[in-house]
């Protein structure tokens, strides 16, 4: 099976069904199977070609396959002069064996485009011809020629127009080069040409799933206004087509995943909880449904979005995504194992590029519930490995290098290595032109400046980039509200109280509206803070109370140091265990030392288990990726002497 996958954002494409059963087996039949395929009467009667062909198959398919002699038995043919349909056919098999199996580039790319240049002279023989056509510009591709895959595709396209299932799958191919080459409005253009070509030949199953895949990548263009009415289109055409039901459920997977992405990206975490359940339901009804082996009867109809086992992958995905918006810490991290297991066994079965990309984005998330939980030490190596799994694919590392630093600047956060942090925002900023990301690393920067306390000039050229209140850049609830609450910090530090509590009011009232745990948690201890200094004791409680409580539940190591370094009046600093030293304070300030006590061991005990992970953390060899701002991640870490951190904030 073929196939299809688009880059960035959490969709990606896609699996086909081959007509006759036989191309994407690597056009090696058995010698049953070859008869039947070979189309002209006379070919079928070459007992030399079935005999070669046969044995041909029996080699590919041997345990562990004889790829050498598979392609000799495959050369032999042209030892017999073979007629020109055998001949093409030849070249494309040994084309595909030599792409998939070897390393010979330069040999199968000559198969190919003999196989490709013969097949056009030969009237009814699209499956060669085509099949040649896609593989020929799947190997350009990978050799960066993609100037000479695009022409291909677009010739191919235009003769396939009398075969549907060919004309399709070439549209999605082109569609996905154009999507790689960050082209999204020429591949737009295509999947909206496809879409309006499955209706004109009576396939509304294709149509929805290229009309799904343009939403996908309107919404990565932010085209929100284009994406409203075609999602609309789309669940109508979902809801009324009536065909295979694991076809019909998985455009139904398709159609829920866009929607939470959607709202996710918008930062609506509460508003997307229906959508969310209605995805989980689904997919839990897929997995109870068996692949139905008969083929449609419309050629058009021939294809699948992504296989279950994709697909429940997928799901997981964005249900981590949506318990790190939330602050479920405990659930992102559940769902994060479950889907890491899954993706080890597929990967021993599966070479797709997309189990990385699925890998690579769940260890990203699972990085941030680390440095939230006081982990440091594991998310430093989970750092290390979204590294070794970029450092194997170069389009991997594209698509995720702003992430990678803007992980090590939160790491370096975590460890008060504040000139690191800088440095590795910095450099995800000049990597990166995706604007929430963008703003969500200008936020993180603006704390850094905050902390450090001499860069004024920096910090007021941030706060009005991510200014909340006018011209905000991206329409994301959960990054306005986030910036409302570093407008606050700042206010706080320069003694602006009233201000700061306007800014922490409106952070909480936006968090409140969307369920957003942590800011809540963080922008309640900041306001007791506030109240504590100025001395009205009782309203400080009752805001650090349920921080403390939101906190644990969460369970949020960052929101604790935090607020405790606050209350501390030193650094500004998203880790653990602030809350139990507020209530310290608070407790010996109302009298109540049995409280107080109790607090003081539990700030106690957080405190040495975070100075544990502080230690552990720069004693890694990993601790040096902190200095890595160019090039490609590097290939090996050297240990160091030990920590060169600064730990008194941690005490």
């Amino acid at each position: 099976m073929g196939k299809l996958q688009f880059p960035d954002g959490t969709v990606r494409y896609s699996r086909e069904f081959c007509p006759g059963g036989g191309h994407r087996a690597l056009l090696l039949v058995s010698v049953m199977a070859a008869a039947a395929v070979v189309a002209p009467q006379a070919e079928a009667s070459e007992s030399w070609y079935l005999a070669l062909l046969g044995f041909a198959e029996h080699f590919r398919t041997s345990s562990p396959p004889k790829i050498r002699l598979c392609v000799h038995c495959l050369q032999a043919v042209f030892q017999f002069k073979p007629p020109q349909r055998i001949e093409a056919r030849t070249h494309l098999q040994l084309g595909s064996v030599l792409y998939h199996h070897t390393k010979n580039s330069e040999l199968a790319r000559q198969h190919l485009e003999k196989a490709w240049f013969i097949s056009q002279q030969i009237p009814q023989f699209e499956d060669v011809k085509f099949e040649a056509a896609s593989l020929l510009s799947e190997l350009y591709c990978q050799e960066n020629s993609v100037d000479a895959a695009k022409p291909l595709l677009r010739k191919a396209i235009q003769i396939s127009q009398q075969t549907p299932y060919w004309h399709c799958r070439l549209l999605f191919q082109l569609a996905q080069l154009h999507t790689l080459e960050k082209d999204l409005v020429s591949a737009c253009d295509l999947l909206g040409v496809g879409a309006e070509y499955a209706r004109v030949v009576g396939s509304e199953y294709t149509r929805a799933l290229f009309l799904l895949s343009k939403g996908m990548l309107l919404l990565m263009e932010r085209k929100l206004q284009e994406v409203h009415p075609l999602l609309t289109l789309c669940g109508q055409i979902v809801e009324n087509w009536q065909g295979n039901p694991i076809q019909k459920e998985s455009l139904r997977v398709f159609f829920l995943v866009l929607q939470v992405t959607h709202y996710l990206d918008a930062g609506q975490v509460k508003s997307v909880k229906p959508c969310l359940k209605q995805l989980q339901q689904c997919i839990q009804t897929i997995s109870t449904l068996h692949d139905d082996e008969i083929l449609p009867s419309n050629p058009a109809d021939l294809f699948h979005w992504l296989p279950k086992e994709h697909m429940c992958v997928l799901v997981y995905l964005v249900t981590v995504m949506h318990s790190m918006q939330a602050g479920y810490l405990e659930k992102a991290q559940k769902y994060t194992d479950k889907a890491l297991m899954q993706l080890e066994k597929l990967k021993m079965l599966d070479s797709s590029p997309i189990l990385s990309s699925f890998q690579v984005i769940l260890l990203e998330h699972i990085i941030m519930c680390r440095l939230v939980t006081g982990h440091k030490a594991t998310a430093l190596q989970e750092i290390s490995q979204v590294c070794q799994l970029c450092q194997q694919s170069p389009r991997l590392f594209t698509n995720h290098a702003a992430q990678l630093h803007t992980l090590l600047g939160l790491y370096c956060i975590s460890v008060n290595c504040m000139d690191n942090a800088e440095a590795q925002f910095t450099t995800a900023l000049r990597l990166t032109t995706h604007q929430e990301l963008w703003t969500f690393i200008v936020t993180n920067l603006a704390s850094v400046y905050i902390r450090e306390g001499n860069r004024h000039q920096e910090l007021y050229s941030l706060l009005e980039r991510i200014n909340p209140d006018h011209n905000f850049p991206v329409s994301s609830h959960c990054l306005r509200a986030a910036a409302f609450y570093i407008r606050g910090l700042f206010s706080f530090f320069q003694g602006r109280y009233n201000e700061a509590k306007r800014f922490l009011r409106e952070t909480l009232k936006m968090s409140n509206a969307e369920d957003l745990n942590r800011l809540t948690a963080c922008s309640l201890v900041l306001l007791g803070h506030i109240f504590y200094v100025l001395g009205n004791h009782r309203e400080s409680n009752n805001m650090v109370v349920p921080a403390m409580q939101l906190a644990s539940k969460i369970p949020d190591m960052s929101v604790q140091l935090w607020s405790s370094a606050l209350l501390r009046g030193t650094h500004l600093k998203p880790d653990h265990h602030l809350v139990k030293l507020s209530l310290n304070d608070l407790n010996k300030a109302c009298g109540n030392t049995i409280d107080a006590h109790e607090a003081a061991q539990m700030h106690q005990s957080f405190s040495q288990q975070l100075l544990q992970d502080h230690i552990e953390a720069c004693s890694l060899p990993e601790h040096n990726l902190t200095t890595w701002t160019d090039g490609s991640p590097p290939v090996q870490f050297q240990a160091q002497n030990g920590p060169n951190t600064s730990l008194a904030s941690l005490l």
